[in-house]
This record gives C-alpha cells, sequence and structure tokens, in this order.
C-alpha cells in the first residue's frame, strides 16, 4: 500500500467511543480547556437600522447578520463496528475521500434494508446491545453491565462500572467511569473533561466547548467565538461579523438586526459500553455541509457548489455507481409542510445538478424534512444552533455492490 493510500485510510478510521478502565484514570484527564477568549465585540454604534442593509454581504447558507454556531463534537455512529479488516476500522473507497464540502461515512440499514440517517453522536451519547460469534471475534456480555470483546486480534474489556480502555496502537480510548475521557486517532482528539466542557482537534480545526455557554472555533480561515452571553464574533477573511448581543450586529462596518447568539451548549459524556453487537457497512452515506449547496431558505444550488457538484459526480461515474439515494432534511423551524416542501426541492435540485453534469447513476431523490434529525434542535429547551446545523443537510446514500 502507498503512502497516499494508507494515510487516506488512516484518515478514515472509525474510532468506537465507549467506556473504558478506571485504572488509567490518572494518565488521561490531566488536559485543562483553553482560556475563554476574552476580545468581545466593541460597543455599538449609538443608532441602528431597524431595515435589512442593501449591501450588505451575508455568509453562505446564512441569513443577513447571522453566522455559523460553534460546532458540536461529532463522533462515529456508535452502532458500526466493520469485522472485515478491524475491530474500528471502516474503509471507504478513495474516490468519495477528499470531495470538498462533504463528509463521507460509512452507513448502516435496519433488516429491510433502508439507510439509518438519523442515528448521529454529536452529544458523545449512544451504546449497543446483544451478543455476537463470527470468524473474526466474539462479544461476551456477562449480564452485569460487564463484559469482553475480541475480534481480530483486538481486545477491549468493560468492568460495568463505565470505565475502561482501547489502544490497538493507533486509536486510543479511555473512558474514567465519571463522565470524563479521552480518544485520539492520527487525525483528531477529543477530550471531554466531565463538566460540559472539552477540547476537539482535527487537523486545522480545534474546538473549544467551556461548559458554561461559551466556545469557540477556528480552522485557519473561519474563526468564531461565542461569549456565552449573546455576544460573539465571525470573521472568514471576507466577512467580519460583531454581534453585541442586544438585537444588533455589525457586518464589514455595517449595524443590521441580528439575534443574540444562544449559548454553546454543555458536552454530555462518554456513553457505558454495552454488549457490541458488529455491524456491517451497508454502503456509503455522503453528507452534503450546511450552506455548501443552497443560500439560506432556497433550493436553488449555487453556483459557486459546482466543485463539489462536479466532485460527486466524478466519484460515482469512476465507481461505476448503479443506484444512488439522494434526502434532503431540515431542522425543526418552521412548519412541518414547509420544511417537507424544502427538503424534497433540495434532494431534486442535487439529483438535477448531477444529471446535468452526465451522471448516468439512476438517482433518487426524496425529502424528510424535519423528521430525522442527528442531533437536538433544543437542549433543555434551549434552541440549539449547532445541532440544527447538522440537521440541515442533503445525503446521497451509494448502497454497497
Amino acid at each position: 500500500m502507498n503512502t497516499t493510500s494508507t494515510a487516506r485510510r488512516l484518515r478514515l478510521r472509525r474510532g468506537i467511543v465507549f467506556s473504558l478502565v478506571a485504572s488509567l484514570a490518572l494518565t488521561g484527564c490531566a488536559a485543562q480547556a483553553a482560556p475563554k477568549p476574552t476580545s468581545k465585540p466593541e460597543s455599538k454604534p449609538s443608532e441602528a437600522s431597524s431595515q435589512p442593509k442593501a449591501g450588505v454581504p451575508t455568509v453562505p447558507g446564512y441569513d443577513q447578520g447571522e453566522f455559523p454556531p460553534v460546532p458540536l463534537f461529532l463522533l462515529p455512529d456508535l452502532s458500526l463496528l466493520d469485522t472485515s479488516a478491524s475491530a474500528f476500522t471502516i474503509d471507504l473507497d478513495e474516490a468519495l475521500a477528499d470531495i470538498p464540502g462533504v463528509t463521507a461515512s460509512p452507513a448502516h440499514c435496519d433488516e429491510a434494508g433502508a439507510v439509518v440517517s438519523d442515528n448521529g453522536s454529536a452529544y458523545l451519547y449512544g451504546d449497543g446491545s446483544g451478543n455476537y460469534t463470527g470468524p473474526d471475534g466474539s462479544v461476551q456480555n456477562f449480564g452485569d453491565g460487564s463484559g469482553s470483546t475480541t475480534i481480530n486480534g483486538v481486545t477491549i474489556q468493560n468492568f460495568g462500572d463505565g470505565s475502561g480502555t482501547y489502544d490497538d496502537g493507533t486509536v486510543s480510548i479511555q473512558n474514567f467511569g465519571d463522565g470524563a475521557g479521552n480518544y485520539t486517532d492520527p487525525d483528531k482528539t477529543v477530550e471531554i473533561f466531565g463538566d460540559g466542557s472539552g477540547n476537539y482537534t482535527e487537523g486545522d480545526v480545534a474546538i473549544q466547548n467551556f461548559g458554561d455557554g461559551a466556545g469557540s472555533y477556528s480552522d485557519g480561515k473561519v474563526s468564531i467565538q461565542n461569549f456565552g452571553d449573546g455576544s460573539g464574533n465571525y470573521t472568514d477573511g471576507t466577512i467580519t461579523i460583531q454581534n453585541h448581543g442586544d438585537g444588533t450586529a455589525v457586518v464589514n462596518g455595517k449595524t443590521v438586526e441580528a439575534e443574540p447568539l444562544p449559548p454553546v451548549p454543555p458536552l454530555g459524556s462518554f456513553p457505558p459500553l454495552a454488549a457490541l453487537a458488529p455491524l456491517k457497512s451497508c454502503g456509503t452515506t455522503l453528507t452534503f455541509h450546511d450552506g455548501v449547496l443552497f443560500d439560506f431558505d432556497r433550493s436553488n444550488i449555487r453556483a459557486d457548489a459546482a466543485e463539489t457538484l462536479d466532485a460527486v459526480a466524478k466519484a460515482l461515474t469512476t465507481l461505476a455507481v448503479a443506484h444512488a439515494e439522494v434526502s434532503g432534511h431540515t431542522d425543526a423551524i418552521g412548519s412541518d409542510s414547509y420544511n417537507q416542501e424544502l427538503s424534497e426541492a433540495r434532494a431534486a435540485a442535487v439529483v438535477s445538478g448531477l444529471e446535468e453534469r452526465g451522471v448516468t447513476t439512476s438517482l433518487t431523490a426524496q425529502g424528510f424534512g424535519e423528521t430525522r434529525p442527528v442531533a437536538p434542535n433544543e437542549v433543555d429547551g434551549a434552541d440549539n444552533p449547532a445541532g440544527r446545523q447538522l440537521n440541515r443537510r442533503v445525503e446521497l446514500f451509494i448502497p454497497s455492490a
């Protein structure tokens, strides 16, 4: 295997997050959350227009004066465990690995063969159930919350108290039984401190959650700060937004109306380990990132989305995909009927965009409105923009051959 192929396969390694061994409790949670950002927005001008300003730029996918929230921490679908190679590795075709604006992930299906698209683990919650024995290994559940797993030479032990560990030389997972834990693979590190705070790093991406409503995000191009009191900052090198938390914001020097920022929701905890039920992936799901294809509240594909659709069309052609399913999804803001129509229109727009690029794959479009969220739209009764951002998506499911 060449170096590039190896690197890509490592990028796609999926670690399953469990509650793992208390004996390592002294080694994992020594890291501390970084200091909070302190550069709050400057005071607003004395007068602000109550009408939208002409010529004020917008962040793709967002209304005037709005910007993306600090993202939730994301971990793989905990119900997927591929036994074909390694207990925690699922390899995706390289043609799907590096499409701009798209995340490729293994999919799992229900007993009827329909893809399951509402089993997200954005909050680090989830568990498994059942027993498995096969040529690659076995899973045992002892009925008291403890158990052991051996698959392809990888052994995981769970002692029933919410603690345990996993390490295969590439992926390392520690859980200390008190809501705290760490996850590390060649590309990402997740630290959960058990008090709602934590850190996430993956390449240039760094997310900080301070557990009290404040948080920050940066990826080398975009910087987002939420100060937990309704105010915050956004910059991407072209657009600079300062939200004062009082109903106004300044966009590139122009004052507009803008809702105060909801607080960043606190993190959950690492889930306890139940018995694992190895589940073969039934295909691949391509998820178009929010704002990549569509403007706010629109279903017409933006002109600058051509690169993304070109890459998806090329991948479908290269892999000679016979059939794929395109589904549209929304958050829970707005009426059920409106969201259903918007999701259908967006799915149909993606199908049309791919067919215009000469794709011969048989494509079907379906909208699900707000019925299949992958993250909570609200947390404890409060709006959760980061969850809504994940729920506004278009997915393309490619079944296994």
